[in-house]
């Protein structure tokens, strides 16, 4: 049988839950430093982090090759999870630019801030939100990032929306992401698993 919208959204929630928790733990999905090295992070950046922030990293690209940052920048992170883009973000904004790290995840807002806190960064707020209803003023940011949520989210148009809502005239949108392709056929979706694989 089918699963509903909430079952599905209730399976994404736990499966983060476990990963800021017990990241060791994930088998179905390349999480950690290795993974973010081979999707094309600086190395150095990386072996420079303390291992609390890289082991729950469960990106699918690097959005943050997608265009430099400026000092100065707001930058929201859409799906911050532990932090990991938000720390690198923070640190190329400089402490006159702000990162706004969002997720829907409590445990993954709680490890971010612990993350942050044990780096002394200081130029990082953590909130726990939706996608699609940011809790973030129009018009607000200059760059925002996101790494593998947008196919979590059911209703896509709304969740663009709200980027282009909160980014300011000239902003920008810098997405790392996958997609299941038109000519993928119902047992390559079977093999795929479910939302939260």
């Amino acid at each position: 049988m089918p699963q509903t919208r909430d079952q599905i959204r209730d399976d994404i929630q736990r499966r983060f839950a476990r990963i800021a928790q017990s990241p060791q733990k994930e088998q179905k999905f390349p999480c950690g430093p290795a993974s973010a090295k081979r999707l094309g992070y600086n190395p150095d950046d990386i072996d420079a982090l303390p291992a609390a922030v890289t082991e729950s990293f469960a990106g699918v690209g690097n959005p943050l090759a997608l265009g430099e940052l400026r000092a100065g920048q707001t930058v929201l992170d859409l799906g911050s999870g532990a932090g990991f883009d938000s720390i690198l973000a923070a640190r190329q904004v400089g402490p006159t630019g702000q990162v706004i790290g969002i997720d829907f995840s409590a445990e993954m807002i709680d490890k971010a801030r612990r993350n942050v806190m044990s780096l002394g960064i200081t130029n990082t707020l953590f909130t726990q939100g939706e996608a699609d209803a940011l809790p973030v003023p129009d018009r607000s940011v200059d760059v925002l990032i996101t790494n593998g949520v947008l196919n979590l989210c059911f209703n896509k148009p709304t969740v663009l929306a709200e980027a282009w809502r909160v980014l300011r005239p000239g902003g920008r949108l810098q997405m790392a992401d996958i997609l299941l392709e038109d000519q993928a056929t119902p047992a390559d979706v079977t093999r795929k698993g479910t939302w939260s694989d």
